[in-house]
């Protein structure tokens, strides 16, 4: 018997099925605000804003043919529930403990897949826990959501057509999934010239791949991209790296004034990326030194989400991302070397195709059963220590139910053993990193979140101290 409802895309499906006992797919969030809100007053926001979205009214179904969404009776009070805090002498500790609780704690499938936690007495306000599974949207859409539940915020747009729907999945099979496919056989001559003419119409669906040379560039490009997926080395073997257990734990630390960093960018030539980055690979180089490794020479890499659809179509859900493999030199002690080499390897990725090409691998890995969609993902699971992305969120600070946002961090979920997730969100003139890690492989995850604000002041200050161009025109 045929189920109802709508096809979930592959990427999609690949997302529900990463779901592991050491990983769930689901992202996790948390906002404190002040005073405090009531659980009623939550509960009626979120039935006049957030099940306005189709996809917080659908359950998944499964069955041979695939995932479908299907529309669902939501009981809004069984997926916004109180929460209450042991008493102790550290809140926010706390708080910490019952996120990492809540990372492992898998989402009722015969529900929508999310659920919202409230705190209502903490720390002389509300602090509100979220956790939303990957199936359902990134972190650019989840954005757009956030900002559609605040006070003022704007409703989604009206339900996409079935059309549009059909469009998104029809050119990932002729733009990436075929070509990627090819590659696998022997031709791969053929496969990259397929795979060219096909990235060019979708960067120009009006006039196509228009120069033969520029067919034959972006042919090699694909391959060599391709190629170096299927060939990426094995990660640095550290302590981060390993079998996960079943518990994790989270971490973040007070934001950094984005005006220092962007000044310290704009001194140093780099993006706000670049420097955050490096402040990235600092940290985690001075919490393995501080364990006692020796991390000279040392490198690992980081699968960092690349959003692939413009911010106007977000309102869609869904995931339209792929993965670049970035590489972060843990091992160079010196804090203005060090982000002078993370700009060069962002440079080296900003031209790439391996984000659409690993997007095309999510595809893929949607068409198959578990075990062999598990067998495809390895390619990246084995080959990087960390899942790490940056999400730029609201410029002003935002009000919700009447309360102001003090404070808003979120946790990406790991795949397969992958270990620890790293997160850098600005919102309201700040910036803040998260760590979500397992406790087998970083038992203390604030060990890293500690370093992060040394590891920046160590490069303002080398910054201060360099000689400044000479001004005169």
């Amino acid at each position: 018997m045929k189920h109802s409802g709508e096809s979930m895309s592959k990427v999609d499906t690949a997302w529900l099925r990463m779901d592991s006992a050491s990983n769930l797919m689901a992202i996790l969030g948390v906002w404190t605000l002040k005073p405090g809100v009531r659980h009623a007053d939550l509960c009626r926001r979120v039935e006049e804003r957030l099940l306005k979205y189709d996809r917080f009214r659908q359950r998944v179904h499964e069955d041979s043919s695939g995932a479908r969404w299907v529309d669902h009776a939501v009981d809004v009070r069984q997926h916004v529930v109180r929460e209450k805090l042991p008493r102790r002498a550290d809140p926010q500790a706390a708080l910490r403990d019952r996120i990492g609780e809540l990372a492992m704690m898998p989402l009722d499938r015969a529900r929508p897949l999310w659920q919202m936690h409230l705190v209502e007495d903490y720390e002389g306000g509300s602090a509100l826990i979220v956790r939303i599974h990957h199936c359902l949207a990134d972190g650019i859409a989840l954005i757009l959501v956030t900002l559609s539940l605040v006070d003022g915020g704007k409703p989604p747009l009206p339900r996409r057509r079935r059309a549009e729907a059909e469009d998104g999945e029809g050119w990932l099979g002729q733009t990436l999934v075929g070509p990627l496919m090819g590659l696998a056989s022997k031709a791969l001559d053929a496969a990259g010239e397929g795979a060219a003419k096909s990235l060019g119409m979708l960067l120009d669906p009006k006039h196509g791949a228009q120069a033969s040379r520029q067919v034959a560039q972006l042919g090699y490009q694909v391959v060599s991209d391709a190629l170096s997926l299927l060939l990426m080395p094995d990660d640095s073997p550290t302590r981060l790296k390993g079998k996960p257990g079943t518990q994790k734990r989270v971490a973040w630390c007070p934001p950094l004034p984005l005006d220092e960093v962007k000044e310290v960018g704009k001194a140093l030539g780099c993006s706000i990326n670049d420097v955050l980055l490096a402040c990235v690979a600092g940290a985690v180089g001075q919490y393995l030194r501080e364990q006692g490794d020796n991390v000279a020479g040392v490198e690992i890499r980081a699968m960092v989400p690349v959003n692939l659809r413009p911010p106007e179509q977000a309102w869609k859900l869904g995931n339209h991302f792929g993965l670049a493999p970035l590489v972060l030199p843990v091992g160079i002690a010196n804090p203005v070397e060090r982000v002078y080499e993370v700009r060069r390897r962002m440079a080296a990725l900003k031209d790439s195709t391996q984000p659409l090409l690993a997007f095309a691998v999510l595809a893929v890995a949607g068409l198959l059963v578990k075990p062999a969609q598990e067998a495809l993902l390895n390619l990246f699971q084995r080959k990087a220590t960390a899942v790490m992305t940056n999400v730029p969120g609201p410029r002003e600070q935002l009000k919700f139910l009447g309360a102001t946002l003090q404070d808003c961090m979120f946790w990406v979920p790991q795949s397969g053993d992958i270990g620890l997730g790293v997160s850098i969100l600005s919102y309201a003139g700040g910036v803040q990193f998260g760590v979500i890690a397992d406790t087998l492989l970083c038992p203390d995850p604030q060990g890293i979140i500690d370093r992060f604000a040394p590891e920046f002041e160590r490069l303002a200050l080398i910054t201060m101290m360099l000689p400044w161009p000479d001004e005169k025109l």
